[in-house]
C-alpha cells in the first residue's frame, strides 16, 4: 500500500522552477552576448578590385580630354565668296578633292556682268582718245606760244644788239643822245616783254601737264572699273588660291541656284595647317595657361604641341583649348579626326602621391581601403588629398610611402569599416 509524500512533490517541483528559471537566465546571457559580438567582416573578391602603393618622387599635373577634333588653323581656310549675283550653272568638284589654284571647282553665270565689261572696255577707249584729242589741242596751242615768244625773243636779241652799237655811236659823238635813248628805251621794252613771254610759256607747259593728269585720271578710273568687272568675270569660274582639300559647306550650293555677291560657294582647308582642338571640363581648365606643353593622340600616333587659346566661354560644361601641333602630322590626319589630348599643367618634386580613386576630388579628404600588412584584409583609413593629375594624386595626410590602398569605387562597403580579401 502506497503512502502519499508531498514534501517530495514540492521539492520535485522546487528544482524544476530553479531549473527553468538558471535556463532563462542562461538564454539571456547567450542572447546579450551575441548582440554585442561584432559582425563579421565582409568578404570581398581580390580579382574585382584594384590597388596601388604609395610612391615619393616628381608628380606631373595633367588635364586629358578623351572628345578633341583636329580642326583647321584660322590662316589654313579660305573661304571663296560670289563676286557678283550669279548662278550655279556646273560643278566639277565635290567635298573631300584635293585641290590647287589650277582647279575650277564650280562655273557660275552672270549675263548682266558681261554687259558692264563691254560697257567698261568702251569707256576706256573713249577716255584715251579724250586724252589724245586734248593732249593734241594743247599741243597746238602751246606751239603758237612758243612762236610768239621766238619772235619776242628775236626782236629782243635784235634791240639788244641795236642799244649796244647806238650806245658805242653816242660816245664817239656820231649821233646825238635823243637818238640814243630812245634805242635804250626800246631794248628795255622789249626785255620786259621777253621776260613775260618766257613766263607765259612756263605757265602754260604747267597748264597743259595739270589737264593732261586730270584726263589721265579719267583713264585710270575707267581701267580699273573694267579691271573690276574682267576680275568678277574671272571669279565666275570658281578656283581657291592654295593648295588643300575641298571641305563641305554647313549649306552646300547646287546646281541651278542663284547665289548673291558674297554668299560663300566653296571652302577650302589646308591639310597641313591642323590644330587641335579638345573639350576639357571647366572644373579642369582653371589652371591651364597659354604656352603649357601638349601631346595630342591620333590613335595612328601622338604629336606634341602647346596651348595657344583657352576659350573664355563654357558650353555644357567644357571649354574649348586650342593647341598648337608642334610635330609631323601622321598619315590619315584630316580635320574633324577625333583624336585624345592631354596638357601638362605643372611638375611637382618630391612628393607623396597614388593613383587617383574612382571617387576623389583633390584638395578633399577621402576615405580609402589600406591593406593590411598581411595582405588579407583591409582598413579604412581617412587620407587627405591635395592636387591631382589624369591618374595620380597628391597625398598629403593618412598614408605613409609604400602603403597599398584600393582604388576602385568601394562605396558598396560605406558601412564597413574593415573587409577581408579573397
Amino acid at each position: 500500500m502506497d503512502i502519499a509524500r508531498p514534501d517530495i512533490k514540492k521539492k520535485k517541483n522546487r528544482r524544476l522552477v530553479a531549473y527553468a528559471a538558471v535556463g532563462v537566465v542562461v538564454l539571456t546571457a547567450l542572447t546579450f552576448v551575441v548582440m554585442r559580438l561584432k559582425p563579421a567582416s565582409p568578404t570581398v573578391d581580390r580579382s574585382t578590385i584594384w590597388t596601388d602603393t604609395v610612391k615619393r618622387g616628381p608628380l606631373i599635373r595633367q588635364v586629358r580630354s578623351s572628345t578633341g577634333v583636329l580642326a583647321p588653323r584660322e590662316d589654313s581656310i579660305e573661304l571663296i565668296p560670289a563676286q557678283t549675283d550669279a548662278t550655279v550653272v556646273r560643278i566639277r568638284v565635290l567635298p573631300g578633292t584635293q585641290v590647287t589654284p589650277d582647279t575650277i571647282i564650280m562655273d557660275l553665270s552672270d549675263p548682266t556682268l558681261e554687259q558692264e565689261v563691254l560697257n567698261a572696255q568702251l569707256a576706256v577707249k573713249a577716255a584715251q582718245s579724250d586724252y589724245k584729242s586734248l593732249q593734241a589741242t594743247l599741243q597746238s596751242t602751246l606751239m603758237d606760244k612758243k612762236t610768239a615768244a621766238a619772235q619776242v625773243n628775236a626782236d629782243y636779241t635784235q634791240d639788244q644788239l641795236q642799244a649796244k652799237i647806238d650806245k658805242a655811236l653816242y660816245q664817239l659823238g656820231v649821233i646825238s643822245g635823243m637818238a640814243y635813248q630812245k634805242s635804250a628805251g626800246t631794248a628795255d621794252q622789249l626785255n620786259t616783254q621777253h621776260d613775260l613771254s618766257q613766263q607765259q610759256l612756263e605757265v602754260n607747259q604747267k597748264a597743259i601737264e595739270v589737264q593732261l593728269d586730270s584726263q589721265k585720271t579719267k583713264i585710270e578710273q575707267a581701267q580699273a572699273l573694267l579691271d573690276l568687272y574682267l576680275k568678277q568675270q574671272r571669279a565666275l569660274q570658281v578656283r581657291p588660291s592654295i593648295d588643300g582639300i575641298l571641305a563641305p559647306l554647313a549649306t552646300p550650293v547646287q546646281v541651278g541656284q542663284h547665289v548673291l555677291t558674297g554668299t560663300s560657294v566653296a571652302e577650302v582647308i589646308q591639310r597641313d595647317k591642323l590644330k587641335a582642338a579638345l573639350q576639357i571640363a571647366e572644373t579642369q581648365a582653371r589652371d591651364i595657361q597659354i604656352g603649357q606643353p601638349a601631346s595630342i593622340d591620333t590613335h595612328n600616333g601622338v604629336i606634341p604641341g602647346h596651348v595657344t587659346r583657352i576659350d573664355p566661354s563654357v558650353v555644357n560644361g567644357t571649354r574649348t583649348v586650342d593647341v598648337a601641333l608642334d610635330g609631323p602630322l601622321p598619315p590619315g590626319a584630316v580635320p574633324q579626326l577625333s583624336v585624345d589630348g592631354t596638357i601638362d599643367l605643372e611638375r611637382m618634386s618630391d612628393v607623396l602621391y597614388v593613383g587617383r580613386p574612382a571617387l576623389g576630388n583633390e584638395d578633399s579628404t577621402l576615405s580609402l581601403f589600406r591593406l593590411d600588412a598581411d595582405g588579407k584584409g583591409a582598413t579604412r583609413v581617412p587620407v587627405k588629398v591635395g592636387r591631382a593629375s589624369v591618374e595620380d594624386i597628391q597625398v598629403l595626410e593618412g598614408l605613409k610611402e609604400g602603403d597599398t590602398v584600393i582604388l576602385s569605387d568601394m562605396s558598396r562597403w560605406d558601412g564597413v569599416d574593415h573587409i577581408r580579401l579573397e
